[in-house]
């Protein structure tokens, strides 16, 4: 398996970032045309999810509803002040696998990576992991 980080430098605490084309572009260096791509989250304040790349208020409306779901501030025992972002974290995962068809991620017409930030803004990475089929 071939495996590289690509650095996601975010620039709020919360946020979605599109990092569908980092992904492919080291899916296309890799030279894999049929296998699975894993992306990986290294951090316990953030996330990576697969979900609608088309529209931007879908991305605004998932922050909403997770900041709905478990607000900033709260009665958390986790005293650093980023008690929400762990959970938010653990609600959307740490990881997505896409299949490789024909050199190409096998995403949806209106799919998309995504890097979800609960606890930024910070200079963050990614593991990325092409194997052959």
């Amino acid at each position: 398996m071939k495996w590289t980080q690509v650095e996601v430098p975010t620039s709020a605490r919360t946020q979605f970032l599109d990092i569908t084309g980092a992904v492919s572009s080291e899916v296309a260096k890799s030279g894999v045309k049929t296998g699975i791509c894993y992306v990986y989250m290294p951090h316990t304040t953030a996330g990576l999810t697969i979900n609608e790349n088309a529209d931007p208020d879908v991305a605004r409306d998932i922050l909403a509803g997770l900041a709905r779901l478990v607000p900033a501030t709260g009665d958390y025992r986790h005293a650093e002040g980023n008690s929400d972002a762990h959970i938010k974290a653990s609600l959307v995962g740490f990881t997505v696998m896409v299949p490789v068809i024909d050199g190409r991620l096998a995403l949806g017409t209106w799919q998309g990576i995504y890097f979800c930030e609960f606890d930024g803004p910070r200079h963050r990475h990614v593991v990325i992991g092409v194997t052959v089929e």
